[in-house]
């Protein structure tokens, strides 16, 4: 059975095998292959836990066959789902190792439960241990359970691929990632452990946590007569850093330029209480700018069969509805009086009634109505 999947593996391989390509080990995609697979024979392994060779007589078969737990069935199985069939890789390196998941499965499983282990690292190397890397397997500087002394990654970890060479964390520098970089300082160190802290943030360079202890202030911090660095006010400057009609914002080691409110020619802070005078259109009430209604000021300021619309800052004149004849507002509702043909109903312009023409009970048009017309 095993032999027959083998061939179909095989064909699926091919398949997908670009022409002229070249099978070339690049350890990490090949240990991140191997991983995959044994996670996936993990999962088989777990959906297969309660099953049974469903023929339905399982005693017998189990009698007969061996338990299911152990079966050729069982491995086929698991097998089958390992890879996608589109996954060259996978299926390349299944093709190639089948054996082996014959030989630990129905020889090694017992000794060796860790099938990464046994299979990744001791069998088709192509992993290593984590904390260890290259084709034999060194140990990572700092050792395999702090690489790179636990402030960074070591270059390969866990495969046969890198040369060991430490990535540092931020904060960390050096070759054994042990020394503090710019802007951080030494909390803790020794010869297997540093713990490097940022330094405050007015400072270039420290040798604590506080802006007492900078070497030299960042720009927008000055240092004061204790020798701290303290954030340097520029709004208070002069000439003021902002454009007119935009207030200064001072943040921590610098500062900001905001737009006045749109009530204010001038400002010295947010909102319409800060203004130094008021826009065109508003007024100045109790310290506040606020706006002047036009309207009601200049009653006259529209033309006739308008109306005018107070808006903030300003103003704006609107045709009255076709119903009025003059108006103070929108719709037939707000007519001062009502235009030819229309009729105040309730305070609302409406359409005045034309002649209809009159029915007796029966439906019949009555006398009132015009002759019926006859050809000749």
């Amino acid at each position: 059975m095993l032999h027959s999947y083998s061939i179909f593996r095989l064909s699926c391989i091919i398949l997908f095998l670009p022409l002229g390509s070249v099978y070339t080990k690049d350890f990490n995609a090949l240990c991140s292959t191997c991983r995959q697979l044994v996670d996936n024979f993990d999962k088989g392994l777990e959906k297969t836990a309660k099953q049974n060779f469903g023929g339905g007589n399982t005693e017998w078969e189990e009698r007969k066959l061996s338990k299911y737990e152990l079966s050729e069935i069982r491995l086929t199985e698991i097998l089958e789902g390992l890879c996608d069939s589109s996954s060259f890789e996978c299926n390349h390196m299944l093709e190639e190792n089948e054996e082996h998941f014959e030989t630990w499965w129905f020889k090694r499983k017992t000794k060796h439960p860790d099938l990464f282990k046994w299979f990744c690292i001791e069998t088709i190397k192509v992993c290593c241990p984590k904390g260890l890397f290259g084709p034999d397997c060194n140990t990572c500087i700092g050792g395999a359970d702090k690489p790179c002394h636990g402030n960074g990654k070591c270059d390969g970890d866990g495969t046969r691929a890198g040369n060991g060479k430490c990535s540092c964390d931020e904060g960390y520098e050096g070759e054994f990632c042990l020394d503090c970089s710019d802007g951080y300082f030494s909390a803790l160190r020794n010869d297997t452990f540093s713990l490097c802290k940022e330094c405050h943030e007015s400072c270039v360079g420290c040798t604590g946590g506080t802006n007492q202890d900078c070497k030299e202030c960042r720009n927008g911090w000055e240092k004061d007569q204790e020798g701290a660095c303290i954030d340097i006010n520029e709004c208070t400057k002069d000439p003021a850093p902002c454009k007119d009609n935009q207030y200064c914002l001072n943040t921590e080691g610098s500062f900001s330029c905001k737009e006045c409110d749109i009530r204010c020619s001038g400002c010295k802070g947010p909102g319409a209480s800060n203004c130094l005078t008021c826009a065109d259109g508003f007024k100045d009430e109790e310290s506040t700018c606020t706006d002047i209604n036009e309207c009601t000021e200049d009653p006259a300021l529209c033309k006739d069969n308008q109306y005018c619309l107070n808006t903030d800052g300003s103003f704006s004149c609107k045709e009255c509805d076709t119903r009025c004849s003059g108006c103070n507002g929108p719709g037939a509702n707000n007519c001062l009086t009502c235009a030819d043909g229309y009729k105040d109903d309730e305070g609302t312009c409406t359409e005045e009634n034309k002649e209809v023409a009159a029915f007796d009970s029966e439906g019949s048009q009555t006398g009132d109505s015009p002759e019926k017309h006859e050809d000749l």
